[in-house]
C-alpha cells in the first residue's frame, strides 16, 4: 500500500494529494470544490477540537452559534471588510424549486426571488455585531467572548483538499471589550493559544509575528499570526487573530455607557483557525510511507498485529493483546487490536505505516513463549523485540518521546531552511528553492507589492518570538533604510 504513495522529492503536490486520499482523511465530492473528511480524518479533526476548545475555555470563552446566512446590507456596512471578501461569496437568490414547465427536472421559481439575497458566511464578523448590538449596553455586560464551531464558504476557483476548499470547517472567536488595551491583549492571548497548540499538540514550530498590512485580515488594524514551514520550505498559515480596533462597532451602532456615563464604541477581535491545520500535518510531518502523526493527534497512538499460524495461535496472541491493550488504555492511550483475517501482517503493516500511528506491536506464538513484543516507531521506522513486562509503562514514555521528536525534526528542518539575505539577486535565487529569507523592509506597501508581482514572495510576518532581528540595514528591493528584518516566503 505505501508503494502507492507519490515519492515526496519527486512530485511534493502529489504526494501530498495521495497521502490526504490513501491514508483515509478525506476525498473529492460531487460538489466541485467540496470535499468529503472521512471518519479517520474527521477523528483527528475532533482531537484538535477538543484541545482547542478546552484551553478556549480555559480563557473564559463560550461557544455559540450564528446564523449560515447574512443579510446582503450587512457586509455593505464595512468597505474594507466587503472589499476583502466580495470575490468569494456565494450568494442566495431564491427561495423555492419548481417543476420544469418542459419536464426536465426542477428550476429555480421565479415568483420565489428572496427580497434580500443572503450571503452562505465566508466569516461572521457583520451577523455576530448586529447580534452583539441587542446585547450591550452598559460597561457591565462587558467582555463578551464568544466562539463558534462552524463551517463557512468561500468560493475559491482553485481548490486543494484541507487547504483551499470552497466549503471547510473551522472556529472563530468573536469578542467585545471596553478598551483598546483589553482586546489588543485578548488578540495577544489567543495567537498564544494557537502557537502553544502548535508546538506541543501538533509538534509544529511556528512563528508568531504581526502581519503586514498588505495581509492583514480585511477591516482589522492588526493581525498576529503563526507561520510555520512545510518540508517543500513554504510557508503555511496556520491561524490568525485580529485587532479589529471599533470599526465593526461603528458600523453596528454597538456602544455602552461606560463607568462615567458616557457612551462610547465596544472594541473587538476575532480570531481562527480551520482544518487547515489537517494539510499542515501531512506537509509538516509525512514522508515517503505516509502520515506521521503526533501521538497528542492520532486517533490511535499504538496497534496492535497478531501473527498466527492456527486457530489456538490466534486464541492466545489474542487474550494477550487484549491484556496488553487494557494497561495501556488504563494510562490514557487509545489503542487497535488489528483481527482482520483476510489480510497479512506485512499489509497490515503497510497500511498503519501510511495512516501514521505512531506506534505498532507484533506479536506471535514465539514471541508468547520468549514473554516479548516486536516494538516499532512509526517516526523513525525503526524496531526492536522487547520484554512484554513492563511494555505499558515503556509505550507510555515512547509516546512522549515520539511526539517530541516529531517537533525536534521538524524544528531542525526550519532552522536549516531560515537565512538572512541583502541581496536581490541572491533573494530571487534562494526563495524559489523553498527558504524562509530574513529581510530588511522598508515598510511600504508598495515594496511589498513588488517583491511580490516579482517573485511571489510575501511578507509572512514581522517576528515577535523567533527570529526577531532588530538591526539597521537597507530594503532589500528598494535600498530604503529600514530598523528590522521580516520573514518573506512563498505561502500557500
Amino acid at each position: 500500500m505505501a508503494k502507492e504513495v507519490t515519492k515526496r522529492s519527486e512530485n511534493y503536490s502529489q504526494w501530498y494529494n495521495d497521502l490526504a486520499l490513501k491514508a483515509d482523511l478525506a476525498e473529492q465530492s460531487a460538489v466541485r470544490g467540496c470535499m468529503v473528511i472521512k471518519p479517520y480524518g474527521y477523528a483527528i479533526w475532533e482531537k484538535m477540537q477538543h484541545i482547542l476548545d478546552a484551553a478556549f475555555k480555559e480563557k473564559d470563552v463560550q461557544n455559540a452559534y450564528f446564523p449560515l446566512f447574512i443579510p446582503k446590507s450587512f457586509f455593505s456596512k464595512e468597505a474594507e471588510h466587503v472589499a476583502g471578501f466580495a470575490k468569494e461569496c456565494a450568494v442566495v437568490t431564491h427561495h423555492r424549486l419548481m417543476n420544469d414547465p418542459d419536464g426536465k427536472g426542477v428550476v429555480v421559481d421565479p415568483d420565489a426571488r428572496l427580497e434580500e439575497e443572503l450571503i452562505v458566511r465566508p466569516t461572521s464578523e457583520t451577523i455576530i455585531w448586529s447580534t452583539y448590538k441587542n446585547w450591550i449596553t452598559s460597561w457591565r455586560d462587558l467582555p463578551v467572548l464568544c466562539n463558534q464551531w462552524a463551517n463557512v464558504v468561500r468560493w475559491e476557483m482553485r481548490t486543494r483538499l484541507f487547504l483551499r476548499t470552497a466549503e471547510f470547517l473551522w472556529q472563530e472567536g468573536h469578542t467585545a471589550h471596553a478598551t483598546a488595551e483589553e482586546a489588543q491583549q485578548m488578540a495577544e492571548t489567543m495567537v498564544q493559544v494557537y502557537a502553544d497548540f502548535a508546538r506541543n499538540v501538533m509538534a509544529l514550530p511556528v512563528i508568531v509575528g504581526h502581519k503586514s498590512p498588505n495581509e492583514r485580515f480585511a477591516g482589522a488594524l492588526d493581525t498576529l499570526t503563526i507561520e510555520a514551514m512545510m518540508q517543500d520550505g513554504k510557508a503555511l498559515q496556520a491561524g490568525t487573530s485580529h485587532f479589529l480596533g471599533q470599526n465593526f462597532a461603528k458600523s453596528f451602532d454597538v456602544q455602552f455607557t461606560n463607568k462615567e456615563g458616557k457612551q462610547e464604541y465596544v472594541w473587538a477581535t476575532s480570531w481562527g483557525v480551520s482544518t487547515r491545520l489537517m494539510g499542515a500535518l501531512i506537509m509538516a510531518h509525512g514522508d515517503d510511507n505516509g502520515l506521521v502523526l503526533p501521538p497528542r493527534l492520532a486517533p490511535i497512538q499504538v496497534v496492535m498485529v497478531p501473527i498466527y499460524r492456527s486457530e489456538e495461535e490466534h486464541n492466545a496472541v489474542i487474550d494477550k493483546m487484549e491484556q496488553l491493550k487494557k494497561e495501556i488504555e488504563a494510562l490514557g492511550h487509545s489503542v487497535k487490536i488489528d483481527d482482520r483475517d483476510t489480510l497479512r501482517p506485512g499489509f497490515k503493516f503497510a497500511e498503519w505505516e501510511l495512516k501514521g500511528v505512531p506506534v505498532r506491536l507484533a506479536m506471535g506464538a514465539r514471541d508468547l513463549a520468549s514473554g516479548t513484543v516486536e516494538v516499532a516507531r512509526r517516526d523513525t521506522l525503526t524496531k526492536e523485540t522487547m520484554s512484554i513486562e513492563g511494555i505499558a509503562a515503556h509505550i507510555d514514555t515512547l509516546l512522549e518521546d515520539i511526539q517530541q521528536n516529531i517537533y525536534n525534526k521538524a524544528l531542525a528542518f526550519r532552522d536549516a531552511n531560515v537565512e538572512k539575505c541583502d541581496s536581490w539577486e541572491e533573494f530571487q535565487e534562494k526563495i524559489k528553492t523553498g527558504k524562509f529569507l530574513l529581510c530588511h523592509w522598508d515598510g511600504t506597501a508598495e515594496t511589498e507589492q513588488a517583491i511580490k508581482e516579482a517573485t511571489k514572495a510575501t511578507i509572512r510576518c514581522i517576528p515577535v518570538d523567533s527570529y526577531v532581528c532588530e538591526e539597521e540595514g537597507r530594503d532589500i528591493y528598494s535600498g530604503k533604510p529600514s530598523s528590522r528584518r521580516v520573514v518573506f516566503a512563498i505561502s500557500y
